[in-house]
């Protein structure tokens, strides 16, 4: 029997892009997935692989030898700043990410030789998905600022280069139909309306959420720090919240688990709650979406801004704003046509177009002629 032969660099996997070019993925448990440059098995192949497998989660694999001035170098860099061990893990990981993708195509080419039309052509290609579109501008702005401090170029050639056109919304905000849609399909005793109030109560994001447990309660009161920005959050338990919690076993640590009992991972979660959605019919539905829902909520029934930037665990008020500035159109398109009915009322004009009739009509006719 032929004996197998030791595969020299696990975790790779071969990939044909679209362009029917051959990559290798990276991925390994721990790791940041990225995708690995240079020749198979060559020393710049080699020296990606080892820099991917042994660093640590926080650091990106980087280029063997990477020249000064080029995009490899000024990642690097970039990750060499004091700013970057400040990030959020969360924001650092989509970061690595997006950085590992870019560095594949453009990683040795020089940042002083780009262009404005470079700039837009390079985004032009995402067009048809706008938010990927502008998360590439915004990383070559954060990258070509970044070379300008360092002395590689003197100007920013992602100036003028306008953002595309995005649902201004965002995620869909849940409706108090799709939330009755929703447990109605599942049933109040399931793990999927479990995790829907947790959320909807709490205003915790999916990495967040998974976190929560018997740790996080106390004196009827459920309290976490947010993973993203580092706000904390301190509420009281409303009754549909204790409703779903009640039944959990008192020794039960983590409120969400996943098979085994065993913790969830965000995106695991996440990919699991959008599942759930879509069984339930709300394929527009998200658990991101729930976070907009319970502030929502809070803006219908009269809470300041603070008081959503509190719920939503932001450090500041700006994107709880929105919520209030929305309902307050609401209300004062609805306060103002209450004061036009009621003028009418005491005027006592009728709110309807009296309609002419023909003799009227023809007497009218004759005066003007």
């Amino acid at each position: 029997m032929k004996k197998r032969t030791r595969n020299p660099f696990p975790g790779l996997t071969r990939v044909v892009d679209q362009h029917g070019k051959v990559r290798w993925r990276f991925r390994m448990k721990g790791r940041p997935a990225c995708y690995i440059t240079g020749e198979y098995a060559s020393v710049e192949f080699r020296a990606a692989y080892e820099a991917a497998s042994k660093k640590s989660p926080d650091m990106l694999p980087v280029m063997a030898r990477a020249e000064f001035g080029t995009f490899n170098w000024l990642i690097e860099h970039y990750m060499r700043l004091p700013k970057w061990q400040k990030l959020a893990p969360i924001s650092k990981r989509n970061l690595l990410h997006e950085f590992g993708r870019f560095r594949v195509d453009h990683g040795s080419k020089r940042v002083k030789m780009l262009r404005r039309e470079h700039v837009e052509a390079l985004i032009a290609k995402k067009s048809g998905t706008p938010a990927a579109a502008n998360r590439l501008l915004k990383l070559l702005r954060r990258l070509c600022r970044f070379a300008i401090l360092k002395g590689v170029i003197v100007a920013d050639p992602t100036v003028g280069t306008d953002r595309y056109a995005e649902n201004p919304d965002g995620y869909h905000t849940w409706t108090e139909e799709e939330i009755l849609q929703f447990e109605a399909h599942h049933g109040i005793e399931s793990k999927a309306v479990l995790a829907l109030r947790l959320i909807l109560n709490t205003g915790a994001a999916r990495q967040d959420v998974i976190r929560l447990g018997r740790q996080s309660v106390r004196d009827g009161r459920i309290a976490y720090r947010r993973g993203k920005t580092g706000g904390d959050v301190d509420l009281p338990m409303l009754g549909e919240l204790l409703e779903v919690l009640a039944p959990l076993p008192s020794d039960r640590l983590l409120f969400l688990t996943h098979t085994g009992a065993r913790p969830y991972k965000a995106t695991t979660f996440g990919n699991w709650f959008r599942d759930q959605c879509v069984a339930a019919g709300l394929p527009n539905c998200s658990s991101h979406g729930l976070r907009k829902a319970g502030a929502t909520r809070l803006a219908d029934a009269g809470a300041t801004e603070l008081e959503i930037m509190s719920f939503l665990g932001h450090r500041t008020p700006d994107e709880a704003r929105k919520y209030v500035k929305k309902f307050n159109r609401a209300r004062l398109g609805d306060s103002g046509m209450e004061k036009v009915a009621r003028a009418k009322r005491e005027q006592g004009v009728s709110n309807h177009v009296e309609r002419l009739d023909i003799r009227r009509r023809n007497d009218l006719k004759v005066k003007r002629d």
